[in-house]
């Protein structure tokens, strides 16, 4: 006859093991099977080398939208946090990119919370997407973090640029790969506090750029170590009329592909991009 803790444990084991494999390891086994893509010879840099370190490796992430106290069921924050944390630490783990980009929204009330609240925010942040030494990570902001255009302050803008020493516009060159980060509410072009500064900068990069690669005028401490192609980074996409030119793996669904994209709101303007 068995007895009752040994029925009880028989009983448990299988939900344990379950859980366990539902909630943890589920995760190795579906992102082992992620590869990092071959360079492509076409579409190489040619100004790079690749035995000078030019191989970079980038794990882009965005729209995270972590829930603040307004919106949402406190069940549906635990879970969705839960996965994005396995997730992101799994494939860290696993894969070890040498670079983290966080395209922006990485709030869904940022715009709105209290000091208070956006301080435990960054907080929560930091501990659902940490990253071990030797991996960088760098966060662009997005309209949910401080607003769109018209709806930003200086105190929005200000509190998120220091909290995740995100300016409007920043260069960074690593390894000889230039990548270029743009808050995508400051190209609206009216001249405000936040797109006058931000569209000088752009074209001080660009500038610096030019005079890398040999064109224009070029001042004593302006140019860069080496030239190559810049890769902008930003949460809207450039300006397009709709997701019907993309196909890849992970584009949208057919149906949607074709609607019409709204400028200013889903995309760039034509004019800023």
């Amino acid at each position: 006859m068995v007895t009752k803790p040994k029925f009880v444990f028989k009983l448990l084991l299988p939900v344990l093991l379950l859980f366990f494999f539902c909630e943890y390891l589920i995760y190795y086994v579906v992102l082992i099977q992620c590869h990092w893509p071959s360079l492509d010879s076409i579409n190489e840099e040619p100004n790079i080398a690749v035995g000078d370190g030019g191989e970079v490796r980038v794990m882009l992430l965005a729209d995270t939208h972590l829930l603040g106290s307004r919106r949402g069921h406190w069940f549906d924050k635990l879970r969705r946090e839960w996965q994005m944390h396995r997730t992101f630490q799994t494939a860290i783990t696993l894969h070890r990119p040498d670079i983290v980009f966080v395209l922006g929204d990485v709030f869904d009330e940022g715009l709105s919370c209290s000091d208070a609240e956006f301080n435990a925010y960054v907080h929560r942040f930091h501990s659902l997407f940490q990253v071990p030494t030797g991996t960088q990570i760098f966060v662009v902001v997005g309209n949910h973090d401080i607003g769109f255009h018209y709806g930003i302050s200086p105190y929005l803008q200000e509190r998120f640029s220091q909290a995740f020493n995100a300016p409007s516009v920043r260069l960074l060159s690593i390894a000889g790969n230039h990548f270029v980060l743009i808050n995508s509410m400051a190209m609206e072009g009216d001249g405000c506090f936040l797109c006058r500064p931000a569209e000088l900068q752009v074209n001080k990069i660009a500038s610096r750029l030019q005079c890398t690669k040999g064109v224009g005028k070029c001042r004593k401490g302006m140019a860069l170590k080496q030239y190559s192609r810049p890769i902008l980074l930003q949460h809207f996409p450039m300006y397009r009329e709709s997701d019907a030119e993309c196909n890849e793996p992970d584009e949208a669904p057919e149906d949607e592909k074709a609607n019409k994209f709204r400028e200013r709101w889903e995309c760039l303007s034509r004019e800023s991009s």
